[in-house]
């Protein structure tokens, strides 16, 4: 029987030495250069809060011209708020959800402690939550978030913090939508990070594919979610209690979405150690 070829029995292992590459150079950053690690994550809560605003602001004028045609008006949006994750990708930003599977696989690789995993976590989510302050102290003092915008603002809102309010049900049904968000978001990173895809072009629209899925389908996302509980804290009130539900439990889905179905899973397929083994 012809000896099986290591490319096909392993063809992620150029999106495995990836990844730890990143780790290490997110890692060496999160610990000397704290403060522009903080930067660099603040960047992408930016870019996540604008392109999350503009995302209802095309609802709100589909609407405008004709509340018929608000089902038109989600899938433009949702388009147009595909590019935040291009934007974040090429401007080297650093976004939670993503950065789930990135230290995933450090830990399964002992490259990175769970400790520190849990240490950039936390510091990348703090500085997304900078960011999208900084969008809700924006928001709060001029119209950019008033009229048709702030009503499907509102209405978004009171639909997510639902799922917490309306018990065990809600629950689940938030979790489960959050681990699609993230599986989707992270697949669209494995496809461009494991070496295939060579043009730009390919990459943008990978990444665009999966943020408009996330967006259409009704997925959640732990930071997306968190900059639109700012935005409407600052200018109209919130529930303080339910976001933070809310933002609890996407975390957890995310976390499995991003870094146990994609993560780890591909960290074990590509782990060929026990081949190694048996070829012994």
């Amino acid at each position: 029987m012809p000896t099986a070829d290591r490319g096909q029995l392993f063809p992620g292992k150029k999106f495995i030495s990836t990844v730890l590459e990143a780790l290490d150079a997110k890692t060496a950053m999160s610990g000397d250069m704290t403060r522009r690690y903080l930067q660099r994550a603040a960047m992408a809560g930016i870019i996540i809060g604008v392109f999350y605003l503009i995302n209802y602001t095309v609802i709100a004028a589909f609407v405008e011209v004709d509340p018929g045609l608000r089902p038109i008006g989600r899938l433009v949006g949702a388009l147009a708020f595909g590019w935040a994750l291009v934007f974040i990708y090429y401007s080297k930003s650093e976004l939670l959800t993503s950065n789930m599977m990135i230290v995933s696989i450090g830990a399964y690789y002992h490259r990175t402690g769970w400790g520190q995993a849990v240490r950039l976590l936390g510091l990348c989510f703090f500085g997304n939550f900078l960011g999208g302050l900084l969008i809700a102290l924006l928001g709060s003092v001029s119209t950019v978030v008033s009229g048709g915008v702030l009503a499907e603002v509102l209405g978004s809102v009171a639909h997510k913090l639902e799922y917490v309010s309306s018990g065990p049900m809600g629950w689940t049904d938030l979790l489960v939508r959050a681990i699609l968000c993230n599986f989707m978001i992270n697949m669209a990173m494995l496809l461009v990070y494991n070496g295939l895809i060579k043009e730009d072009v390919t990459k943008a629209l990978v990444m665009m594919a999966s943020v408009f899925v996330f967006a259409f389908g009704g997925l959640e996302h732990s930071v997306a979610n968190t900059v639109l509980f700012t935005v409407t804290a600052l200018r109209d009130g919130i529930d303080l209690g339910l976001a933070l539900g809310n933002v609890a439990i996407a975390l957890v889905g995310n976390f499995i979405g991003g870094g146990f179905l994609i993560g780890l899973y591909y960290a074990y397929v590509n782990d060929d150690s026990d081949y190694k083994q048996s070829r012994v």
